[in-house]
């Protein structure tokens, strides 16, 4: 196996020109010949280099709009031959075909007109062919081939032709070509997962996967376990996106955690008012909307001021410098929001220990997407919950019927609930959860682990009953039996909002009729696994 490969000739064919001129200018100064194709090609002979075109070297034009151009026995021959090999040595005399030792190639830039919303046409126009089948060829054969695929590595390149008199080593080959073949997956996920969503080919035969690492984790959930971290490209506003101000590096269950805070908080239209919620353990520990973003941040904190510490605090609105004060009171993790301004900045920059992570926009919650769980042996798929309801979409099914301030109550206790592990249960009064209950395996558990985290929180804040008192609670699933709806009314609530769909629905609803309390029922479900 050859160790160290010499680099005479190299291939240089990239959409992304950045860097391009450097890169072969380097190389001609190490006496590489450079071919080239197309709009590379012109670009180096506009920056004075001396370059070779392919349509020179394999006889024929580039023809078909650019379609046709490296797939040639010429390139893929140069690419592909061993140096070892006496026969593929025989086969190049007699063929004319010169060995290619370094492909410079990267390819159209199909993701770049996806993120545009590109029509169909030119989605097709996108698909590279020839890139690929050059990079898989050129991989295949690293013993003797370098292969570079982003522009990020052509320093990387360099230094390693200059720490080894003009040569690579098969380690750097090696690694070379897994970065190629990795890119050329991650390129045929991107077309594949278009054009099933193209055809309106919800479950295709196939499905796969891919990411691009941003960093590696000091730990998983815990410290024996290893983790990374990858993006998926979307550009979905969130912690993949963020720019982090200060702080230590995010920790893996930072990363969960924070997405599930600003994933909740986007439920609130920024346009209608100040939105904070706190996540601890990837469920709210508390969330309310304030006629500014201090009084919303300090209302989600009394909910349960206990959860909050070391907690994830969300903002649906640029960070303020009131806010940041209230905010450094306690050890907070991490805050998300989609701006800070100045001063804000500047109160956190004495907390070392705080990441603060901005965004340019909030994440569309009603945006179709999908999400992925893996499990032994396969992938769990499915759309995003996107469920959402209004006014016009709830059945009152009980005597009462709720006021138009407890409606509003319980729209808001609803899309809290849908972020709120199941079985879920939240008290929220005056546009403030006063009690979250989350995953446990009985909805009564629920309900009552959340009038109990009440009753806690009016004591610590000396105040004459718990806040469930005259609150409106949401269950993200049907109650099976009368004894969690019972619970929620001996916790002082006043109406419910449930999906309705139980075969005691009737009993439930006869139950609430007894209490005295108004229920909604919306037909639609949010469990949260």
């Amino acid at each position: 196996m050859t160790y160290l490969a010499p680099l005479r000739r190299a291939l240089l064919s990239v959409s992304d020109k950045t860097g391009l001129i450097d890169l072969a200018r380097a190389l001609a100064d190490r006496g590489v010949e450079i071919l080239s194709t197309g709009g590379s090609a012109k670009a180096l002979r506009d920056a004075g280099l001396e370059v070779r075109d392919v349509a020179d070297v394999t006889g024929f034009p580039e023809m078909m709009d650019g379609r046709v151009k490296t797939l040639h026995p010429v390139v893929h021959g140069g690419l592909l031959a061993l140096r070892d090999n006496d026969d593929h040595k025989d086969a190049m005399v007699e063929h004319g075909i010169g060995p290619i030792d370094l492909l410079v190639v990267n390819l159209y830039p199909f993701e770049a007109a996806l993120a545009r919303s590109a029509d169909y046409d030119e989605m097709i126009e996108n698909i590279d062919i020839g890139g690929p089948a050059m990079i898989r060829a050129a991989a295949k054969n690293h013993a003797f081939v370098t292969t570079i695929v982003d522009v990020e590595d052509y320093t990387a390149l360099l230094a390693e032709l200059d720490a080894n008199d003009g040569q690579t080593t098969y380690a750097f080959r090696q690694n070379q070509a897994q970065i190629a073949y990795a890119r050329t997956a991650a390129y045929d996920t991107a077309v594949s997962t278009w054009m099933a969503g193209a055809i309106g080919q919800d479950n295709p035969r196939r499905r796969s996967f891919s990411g691009t690492f941003k960093q590696v984790m000091r730990y998983g959930e815990n410290s024996h376990q290893g983790a990374a971290f990858y993006t998926d490209g979307t550009n979905r506003p969130g912690v993949a996106t963020a720019v982090q101000h200060q702080g230590k590096e995010l920790s893996y269950n930072n990363i969960n955690d924070t997405d599930a805070a600003f994933e909740l908080v986007a439920e609130f239209d920024p346009a209608d008012g100040p939105a904070v919620a706190i996540i601890k353990h990837a469920n709210p520990s508390g969330v309310a909307r304030g006629a500014t973003l201090l009084e919303a941040y300090q209302n989600a904190f009394d909910c349960d001021r206990t959860s909050a510490f070391g907690g994830i605090v969300a903002l649906n609105q640029p960070l303020d410098e009131d806010t940041a004060r209230a905010i450094v009171e306690i050890f907070t993790e991490v805050v998300i929001a989609p701006g800070a301004s100045d001063a804000a900045k500047a109160i956190f920059a004495s907390k070392k220990n705080l990441r603060l992570l901005t965004t340019d926009a909030l994440p569309n919650p009603n945006a179709p997407i999908k999400t992925y769980r893996q499990v032994a042996g396969g992938m769990l798929v499915q759309d995003k919950d996107t469920g959402h309801v209004g006014l016009d979409d709830l059945k009152v099914v009980t005597k009462i019927a709720p006021t138009d301030a407890q409606m509003a109550d319980l729209l808001f206790a609803w899309k809290v609930a849908k972020h709120v592990k199941s079985n879920a249960i939240v008290y929220v009064k005056d546009s403030a959860t006063v009690g979250v209950g989350a995953g446990q395996m009985s909805r009564l558990d629920s309900a009552l682990i959340a009038a109990k985290k009440a009753e806690r929180m009016a004591q610590a804040m000396d105040l004459p009953q718990p806040l469930t008192i005259g609150s409106s609670v949401a269950s993200d699933a049907f109650f099976p039996f009368a004894d969690g709806l019972l619970e929620a009314a001996a916790a002082g609530a006043t109406c419910v909002i449930q999906p309705g769909g139980s075969m005691r629905d009737d009993e439930v609803i006869a139950a609430a009729d007894a209490a005295g309390i108004a229920m909604v029922f919306t037909g639609m479900r949010h469990f949260r696994h």
